[in-house]
Formats: structure tokens, C-alpha cells, sequence
């Protein structure tokens, strides 16, 4: 067991929301927001995670597989009876952190430095605090005449000059163990029935037991997210670190406003970003590529020297010096090799396509195996599927097909052969052969002139 745990409140059914998605896994930059909760522990050191889910919470549970271990809030009786369920699983801790999965923007460092002055002050509780713009509506810090945290106030309980004050509970705490359960036992439900973590700190403080508290040097890392509105302010806050993030390790953004990344995407060196351009899912860029402007790219490889034009990539992998559009679609399960040339509305699906090939106009290629060095002529199409199943092309190096060749597949062209202008090829073509015609044919490729 380790010496430290952090569980996760994730149980809230969040009916601001107006969702049939549990409010923790609504996504933040691509990410839900209680995994970027458990992705900043994890980060801080707490390799031990519980997340307390409610009895109906297989989603969040299928989102973790066996990452995590799971605590079942059965009653939605307050955030103390919350943490009560988890103690069968963390009992056995000295520290005992405590955070939301609805305040996604907590940071690694901010947990790294509660636990740093957690230690150092040899607290029973540590909290983070914040001091955001508008406090209006959340619960805050009641000091007393030394300045030492009191108590934890709601607005609504609050005297004139606890209101007055801007600084406000994080929700985000550090117990130490053996203080916090036989504590979290004795604490009284309210009149509604419901038991507060928030009473553990005026419970302390009456005890005389040390209380510590970190402010958050960025007032973002205390925001909860309840409706939709504060969803797309975590959007906005995220977006912007993550932008900060790469430029800093030295990607280019001529307008960072209109570039959209998401929390799993890599970038290299020298790379451009232009405006208007979406970086999702788990994608990795290169060095010394340029992409857009308008162009989406997801769940994809994009290697070095790469350049992807108002174009869409998705699920694809391309290698070094490639190039892509404008307004092209590379589609999940293709692969483009060093040097590949994709030129305007081309289309490439769960196909490969060898080094140097050039693809340069109003073309389809699906379910492909292309050869290294081919010349795709405009308007060419792989004809796969037949209605029932979808059948593969096998086109070998050194090919040049002709405009407005159909490819029926399946049907495989041998290395060196081509295709003239609007063949349609139902059959295999041997290599060195050129077909013409419908249904094409062989022709002879006329040699030099005898004399």
C-alpha cells in the first residue's frame, strides 16, 4: 500500500448539466474532465488513486478499466459521506488527498506544493484556497484574529466581512489519515441530511490541530465546473496553457487564438501551426512541419518536414516530407510513405501508398496497396466495393495510371505497367503492360524506331 492516496469525488449526479452523461466525463481539450483530475495526481506522485463512483457508474469505471480503484457512494448524502465510503480503501495511508472530478484544472504543481507544506507544517489538514475575480456564490475562508483558517463558510452563512473577503475554498484537501476518519466519523449531517467535508476544518481549528492552507498561484486551478457555461470557460483556460505549453518548446502559432490542440497531442520543434487548425486525440507532429491553415488532424503520425494543407488526417500515419492538400481527406488505417505527394480534393482509405507516389488530383483510393514512385493521374478511383464487401487494389511500383482510370477491384497491377486515360481495368494487368479501354485491354507501349 502506499503511503499516500488520493481519492477522487466523481459520484455527483451534476444536474446543471442537463446530461445523460455523467457530469465528470464531459470532455475539457479532449479529455473528461475527472481523468485530467486523475492525470494531475498521478503527476504529483500519487500512484494510488480512488475514485468514488455512484451504484449506477459503469462509465467512468469502463473510461479506467483497473488504473484506478473504485469506492460506491450508494446515497448521495454530501461530500463527507462521500469520502466515508472510500475509507475501506484507504485506511491504511498516512496522507489522504482529497479533490473533485468537476475541478479539472487543478495542476500537478499545485498538489506537489500542499504536499510540501502539508509535511513541513505537520498539518491535520491542508486545503487549497483561491482568490478568484468574482467570488460571488462560493464558500470562503473564515480567519481569525492571527489570520489562521477558522472554518470553511457559504455565502449565504456568511457575516459582512467574511463576504467581504475574495478568498474562497478550493475543495481540494490533504489529511493526514488517523486524524481525518475517526474526525469524518464524528461529524453531524445537516439539516438536509447531508454530511460536509467543509466541517472538518472548523472541527480542526476547535481541536487546536494545525491547519495549513496553499493559495493557488493561478486562481483556475479552484474552478468547478457545474453547467455548460463554466464547461467552455475550462475549455478556454486549457486551451490556452496548452498553447502557452508548445510555443514555449517552440512551435509557431501566427494566431494561437484559432489553433485548438488537445491534452494528448505532441508537437516538434519547428513545426507551424496555422490558423484554424485542430490537433485531437492522441496525434504527434514532427519537427519542421507546417500545418493548415484549416486543417484537422486526429489520432494520427505526422513525421518531420511534413506539410498538411486545409486538409483533414484522421487515424492515419505519414512519414517524413510529406504533403497533403488542400482539401484532402486521409482517412483511419492509411499510411503514406516518405516523400508521398496528396494533392487537392484527394482521398486516401485504410490504404498504403509507397515512397515518392504522387496523388495529385480528384482521386480515391480505398482499401489500396500502392508501390513506391506510381503517378496517380486526376480523377482516378478504386472501385471497392461491390455492394457486399469491400475488395483490395494492388497497384506495384514504378505504375503510371492514366486520367480517369476506374480500378475494379480486386485487380493488381504489375511494377512498371500503366493505364491509359479512361480505362476501366476489371482484370490483373502483368508488369511492363499498358491497358486502354473499357473494359481495358493491352496495347502495346511503342518502343523506339527501328531504321
Amino acid at each position: 500500500m502506499s503511503s499516500k492516496t488520493a481519492i477522487i469525488l466523481a459520484a455527483g449526479k451534476g444536474t446543471r448539466m442537463k446530461s445523460l452523461i455523467p457530469k465528470v466525463l464531459h470532455r475539457i481539450c479532449g479529455r473528461e474532465m475527472v481523468a485530467l483530475v486523475v492525470d494531475s495526481a498521478c503527476q504529483a506522485g500519487y500512484k494510488d488513486t480512488v475514485v468514488i463512483v455512484p451504484p449506477e457508474g459503469e462509465a467512468i469505471r469502463k473510461l479506467f478499466g483497473d488504473t484506478v480503484r473504485y469506492a460506491v457512494q450508494h446515497r448521495q448524502n454530501g461530500s463527507g459521506d462521500a469520502l466515508r465510503s472510500a475509507r475501506s480503501a484507504a485506511s491504511e495511508v498516512e496522507d489522504v488527498a482529497v479533490l473533485n472530478g468537476d475541478v479539472p484544472l487543478i495542476s500537478p504543481e499545485t498538489l506537489k506544493e500542499m504536499a510540501r507544506v502539508h509535511t513541513a507544517r505537520r498539518a491535520a489538514v491542508t486545503l487549497l484556497t483561491a482568490k478568484p475575480q468574482d467570488p460571488r456564490g462560493l464558500g470562503r475562508i473564515a480567519r481569525d484574529a492571527e489570520g489562521r483558517v477558522m472554518a470553511v463558510v457559504e455565502e449565504s452563512e456568511a457575516d459582512e466581512a467574511t463576504r467581504a473577503s475574495s478568498e474562497i475554498n478550493a475543495g481540494v484537501y490533504l489529511f493526514r489519515a488517523s486524524w481525518l476518519w475517526p474526525n469524518l466519523d464524528a461529524l453531524t449531517p445537516s439539516a438536509k441530511g447531508e454530511v460536509y467535508l467543509t466541517d472538518l476544518v472548523a472541527r480542526a481549528h476547535e481541536q487546536g490541530a494545525v491547519i495549513a492552507e496553499v493559495v493557488a498561484s493561478r486562481s483556475e486551478d479552484a474552478m468547478g465546473v457545474n453547467d455548460r457555461v463554466q464547461l467552455a470557460h475550462a475549455e478556454a483556460v486549457l486551451q490556452a496553457r496548452l498553447r502557452e505549453k508548445w510555443m514555449l518548446a517552440g512551435v509557431t502559432m501566427p494566431d494561437p487564438a484559432s489553433v485548438f490542440i488537445e491534452v494528448g497531442v505532441v508537437i516538434g520543434e519547428d513545426t507551424v501551426v496555422q490558423p484554424n487548425s485542430y490537433l485531437r486525440g492522441t496525434t504527434t507532429i514532427g519537427s519542421g512541419c507546417e500545418v493548415g491553415p484549416g486543417s484537422i488532424i486526429v489520432d494520427s503520425r505526422v513525421g518531420d518536414g511534413c506539410k498538411v494543407v486545409s486538409s483533414m488526417v484522421e487515424g492515419a500515419t505519414l512519414e517524413e516530407d510529406v504533403r497533403v492538400g488542400p482539401f484532402s481527406h486521409v482517412r483511419h488505417e492509411s499510411y503514406l510513405g516518405k516523400g508521398v505527394h496528396l494533392g487537392n480534393y484527394a482521398e486516401v482509405k485504410a490504404s498504403r501508398l509507397g515512397r515518392g507516389t504522387r496523388v495529385h488530383h480528384f482521386s480515391y483510393l480505398g482499401d489500396a496497396e500502392v508501390g513506391a514512385n506510381v503517378n496517380v493521374g486526376a480523377g482516378t478511383i478504386t472501385c471497392n466495393f461491390d455492394g457486399e464487401k469491400k475488395n483490395k487494389t494492388t497497384i506495384g511500383d514504378d505504375v503510371f495510371i492514366g486520367s480517369d482510370t476506374m480500378l475494379v477491384a480486386p485487380v493488381t497491377l504489375g511494377p512498371r505497367s500503366a493505364t491509359g486515360a479512361g480505362s476501366v481495368v476489371t482484370r490483373d494487368v502483368p508488369p511492363d503492360t499498358l491497358v486502354v479501354g473499357v473494359p481495358a485491354k493491352p496495347r502495346p507501349k511503342k518502343g523506339p524506331s527501328k531504321t
